[in-house]
């Protein structure tokens, strides 16, 4: 009798080889792709102020508009964690793109309100289920070097957030019409979906996790047989905590630069680019999170991003002041913060597991991110730029760093326990 022979339940197969040659093309597209999600979700925010004047939106719901595509992304991101656990993470994350694309293309259509929150909302269903893939796919291929892999993905985040403003504006300059942006990303979209069909190898986007060895599930009898649990409750909240300040700073920075500082549109585009660049330091936080005990380097993100978010709401004004903080701000709270609570989470869970820890991710980091912009929004018209920035980014920021001290290292995956 003929056929393939699974594994047994119990043990965790090893994948087939392939070339370092087609891991390396086939990681730099999904990369790519990331870089291209970061692109498409940025330049919204520095249009927003053209937007807001042609469509005769509120501060409000500006807020909301800026950062309600991130409840798409966790609605089918928590959801696509139990889909990559039981079907092809390849064919899963090319349909995301293709939906995000869409979603993309048809805001530079909208007329109001209610359309472009639709358009959004599908946009960030898309981008949801593409993150909770591509995570995936870092997390089992990568197993033992997950934070150090998604580094690159954060370095490709960070470029998306350093060039989405940097094409788009323009762009939308040279064709007289904010629209316009969102039209080349979504078409260049399609084009992702291309590359990946042809270049992601399955051999690399199915791996099961452990692919270094036929690792049984005895080995890691120290962890929690459940998905909730004492660390993915903790990280959970903390995530949420993370989400609720980065994207709190990012859906209305630029309009704070403009209306309140009195930045040029120039001005306020290289300020958000240069967040991305600190983004782009997830390669380092990403060693460290493999490196030392994810709980202290959360927590010195954490602590690192209230220090940076205090100046910039209270006693910065100068261009150059804010291009500096809001390096740092992005290297904290994306390239610190995102990086390692995405990974952290799946190493809170067993391996067989690794979809649904980071659809967990997802669901707590982005929900939260949905409203910050909202409630930000909200702050200020209460208690100003300066009490918005100092409550919602330092003060969670700072609760964050603590709860941190809740987490139980020793029962998360550690590959010394792994190999003895």
């Amino acid at each position: 009798m003929t056929g393939t022979v699974e594994a047994p339940r119990g043990v965790v197969p090893k994948a087939k080889q392939v070339t370092p040659v087609l891991v390396a093309v086939g990681f730099a597209v999904l990369c790519a792709s990331w870089m291209l999600n970061a692109m498409d979700r940025q330049v919204f925010y520095p249009l927003l102020p053209q937007i807001r004047e042609e469509l005769g939106f509120s501060l409000t719901e500006s807020g909301f508009l800026a950062t309600s595509f991130t409840l798409g992304l966790a609605i089918a991101g928590f959801t696509a964690g139990f889909l990559v656990d039981r079907w092809s993470r390849k064919t899963v994350m090319m349909v995301s793109v293709i939906v995000f694309s869409v979603g993309t293309g048809l805001v530079a259509l909208s007329t109001g309100f209610v359309d472009m929150a639709l358009y959004r909302l599908l946009s960030g269903l898309g981008e949801g289920v593409q993150a909770t893939a591509l995570y995936a796919i870092i997390g089992a291929y990568f197993f033992h070097r997950r934070a150090f892999a998604a580094g690159f993905v954060g370095v490709a985040f960070g470029a998306g957030i350093f060039l989405g403003p940097l094409v788009g504006v323009p762009f939308a300059t040279e064709w007289g019409t904010w629209r316009a942006p969102f039209l080349l990303f979504a078409a260049l979209g399609i084009v992702m979906v291309i590359l990946i069909a042809v270049f992601v190898k399955r051999e690399m986007s199915e791996a099961e996790a452990g692919r270094t060895g036929a690792l049984e599930l005895r080995a890691f009898d120290y962890m929690p047989t459940a998905i909730v649990n004492r660390n993915v409750i903790v990280f959970g909240i903390g995530a949420a905590l993370a989400g609720t300040v980065f994207y709190g700073y990012l859906g209305l920075y630029p309009t704070y630069l403009v209306e309140n500082l009195g930045f040029d549109p120039g001005q306020s585009s290289l300020a958000v680019a240069m967040g991305g660049l600190g983004a782009m330091l997830a390669l380092l936080f990403g060693w460290f999170g493999d490196r030392y005990p994810q709980k202290w380097v959360l927590m010195v993100s954490f602590a690192g991003t209230a220090l940076v978010a205090l100046p910039m709401y209270t006693i910065a004004t100068a261009p150059v002041a804010q291009y500096v903080l809001s390096f740092l701000i992005g290297a904290f709270a994306s390239g610190g913060l995102f990086t390692n609570f995405s990974t952290a989470l799946q190493r809170s869970v067993r391996p067989e597991s690794v979809g649904r820890g980071q659809g967990v991710f997802v669901l707590t980091y982005y929900v939260a991110a949905a409203f910050s912009g909202t409630a930000f929004g909200a702050l200020v018209g209460g208690i100003g730029w300066s009490g918005a920035g100092l409550l919602q980014i330092v003060g969670v920021s700072v609760v964050g760093a603590v709860l941190m001290l809740f987490v139980d290292s020793s029962t998360m995956i550690d590959k010394r326990r792994v190999a003895a």
